[in-house]
């Protein structure tokens, strides 16, 4: 009777845990950037977030999406694509939105030597997402480029992945390359730090949960025995984020001094 009873107790107890750690696999993902997308709204700058990070995310969730029709993983992993992508598409929104805004007056500055310069000001050239020069992509001037680069990249990856299905090497490949790309999250953050010498404007609470959530993620996959792609890749990530902490405290304490071309600019960085 005791052991029947304890049973009836505990089934429900792990029910409850497995639907916890589901529902922090699906969320759980999204929770690094609030205080980075409140951090941009209140200081009106986003120069210290690389929008590359956006551009590996958005790229990571769509293989991962296109690679579970080829070979069905865990439902959660699924739902935490689709409210990535999402998520990163409000990131770019925001980002675009205070870039631009911000770019205004540098733009009015530099074309004060043009000759048409009251044309230009009006209308300030406009940057299409076929514009594959390295100086201007994924730096465009409207949030529909960069829908449009994604649903262009989809459609290409979609149709490709279509034709190849069958091919149990394209699909493994697929999800390979899905994971692989996702685990390079933090790259664009790493060397835009590096850029910089620093890390203002970067959130800390972004990379403290992008470690303990990879961390997190990382033990799920090999506890439920998730495609060896995917270990593999979250041990991979977890080194870039510890890495990105490791700049956090080097710049922090060794702080590199860089010169203000321009006296306004400076006091609009004291002001932030």
């Amino acid at each position: 009777m005791e052991a029947g009873g304890l049973e009836w107790l505990l089934v429900p107890m792990q029910q409850l845990v497995s639907w916890g750690a589901a529902g922090a696999m699906v969320f759980g993902g999204v929770v690094p950037y609030i205080p980075q997308y409140r951090d941009i709204r209140r200081t009106q700058n986003a120069e210290g977030f690389s929008t590359y990070v956006c551009l590996v995310l958005l790229v990571a969730n769509i293989l991962r999406i296109l690679f579970w029709f080829g070979r069905h993983f865990e439902s959660p992993l699924l739902w935490q694509s689709i409210i990535m992508i999402i998520t990163m598409l409000l990131m770019l929104k925001l980002c675009t939105e205070v870039r631009v805004s911000n770019e205004l007056n540098i733009k009015r500055r530099s074309f004060a030597a043009a000759d048409s310069k009251d044309e230009e000001i009006k209308a300030p050239p406009k940057r299409s997402y076929l514009d594959f020069d390295l100086n201007y992509f994924w730096h465009w001037s409207k949030f529909t480029d960069y829908v449009q680069c994604v649903l262009t990249f989809t459609g290409v990856t979609g149709y490709i992945t279509y034709l190849w299905l069958d091919s149990s090497l394209f699909v493994e490949t697929l999800g390979f390359l899905a994971v692989f790309t996702e685990a390079m999250l933090g790259v664009p953050q790493l060397y835009r730090n590096y850029q910089n010498r620093s890390t203002e404007g970067m959130s800390v609470k972004m990379v403290l949960m992008w470690t303990s959530g990879d961390t997190f993620k990382t033990v799920y996959f090999i506890l439920n025995q998730a495609p060896f792609q995917f270990s593999i890749c979250g041990l991979l990530q977890v080194f870039v984020d510890i890495a990105i902490l490791l700049q956090v405290y080097l710049y922090s304490y060794y702080p590199h001094q860089k010169p203000v071309p321009h006296t306004a600019h400076q006091a609009s960085t004291k002001a932030l």
